[in-house]
């Protein structure tokens, strides 16, 4: 593939859109970037204005003629907007913006004759209690009255509407189940994730809030991984009509990444946490109890591998994050 190639990327100003589309442009990709800025910060794309190579568009994804327009002449459509877990409300928003915004992209796709990346979640899985998850694991999810499955609802549509557009118009589609996140331009928060709020807490001297017990465990991916697993996606002929895990297979429970933070920051204090039950969420909620990926296929089919362990991250991300402090 050529790295001359235009790449149109929604939700630009992003955690991972705008980590991505500087990496593309080091690449010498031709990049334009597609952002309503309702989630995304445009100081995260203030390095890029540099590269004649970049333009940026405000704008909704949900606008079908802008996504369309900008889409002529466009080799790939990287599609990173989304709305993410209704943890405390927007389940309607999370499942119209995320819709809407995804058959946008694909009719765009349809039309101008041009490539998807489709970034999907491991929240799919859901509740499924077989683990490691791998891309042919079963998607176990919970009652429709808990908001926060409307995530993980809209992004299991969404990867079928991939999958009809790929059947029914030749639209080429490759999706990628990102497992946890976190690093530089990372949302600060609960939206970006519990290391997020905990880094923030912990600078600030506060308690650290944990939901539950804190024994559900989880595994972080660092940005550049999660990146160079993207772009591995996107670059190889092979992953058309193909899913991918994009993570790293490590597992930590939540109160140990707590610690561990607390550790990082503060090493000769003792941790401030205070654990806040599921009830006081509003309206009921239901916590993933355990999430690993089975990272076989992508390590095989695309050679990705994840390099950076929390050691490593943890630190460069802190030290990003203590400027909003």
């Amino acid at each position: 593939m050529k790295n001359n190639m235009n790449v149109l990327m929604t939700g630009v100003c992003g955690f991972v859109g705008s980590n991505m589309a500087q990496e593309l442009l080091n690449r010498k990709y031709v990049v334009t970037g597609v952002d309503n800025l309702s989630q995304g910060e445009s100081r995260n794309i203030q390095a890029l204005s540099k590269y004649s190579s970049f333009s940026f568009v405000k704008g909704d994804v949900r606008d079908a003629d802008l996504i369309h327009r900008l889409g002529h002449g466009t080799d790939i459509i990287v599609h990173l907007a989304a709305f993410k877990i209704p943890r405390y409300g927007h389940a309607l928003d999370t499942l119209r913006i995320n819709t809407q915004g995804t058959e946008n992209v694909l009719e765009s796709a349809r039309k101008n004759k041009c490539r998807v990346v489709f970034s999907s979640t491991s929240d799919v899985y859901g509740k499924n209690p077989q683990l490691p998850f791998s891309e042919e694991s079963s998607l176990v999810l919970g009652p429709t009255h808990v908001k926060r499955w409307s995530y993980a609802v809209s992004k299991i549509y969404d990867e079928h509407l991939c999958f009809g557009y790929y059947e029914e118009h030749g639209v080429p589609v490759t999706i990628v189940r990102y497992f946890g996140g976190y690093g530089p331009h990372q949302n600060l928060t609960w939206w970006g994730g519990p290391q997020s709020v905990f880094i923030d807490k912990v600078l600030k001297k506060e308690k650290i809030p944990i939901h539950g017990d804190g024994k559900q465990t989880r595994s972080f991916t660092y940005i550049s991984d999660l990146v160079e697993g993207t772009i591995c996606a996107m670059e190889s002929a092979c992953a058309v009509g193909q899913v991918y895990n994009v993570g790293n297979g490590r597992e930590i429970q939540i109160v140990d990444l707590a610690k561990m933070i607390w550790k990082k920051i503060r090493p000769h204090e003792e941790p401030l946490i205070e654990h806040i039950s599921y009830e006081s969420f509003s309206g009921k909620y239901e916590d993933v109890m355990r999430r690993v990926p089975d990272l076989t296929k992508a390590t095989l089919e695309l050679g990705f591998k994840a390099s950076v362990e929390l050691e490593e991250g943890l630190p460069l991300t802190i030290e990003w994050q203590k400027q909003f402090v």
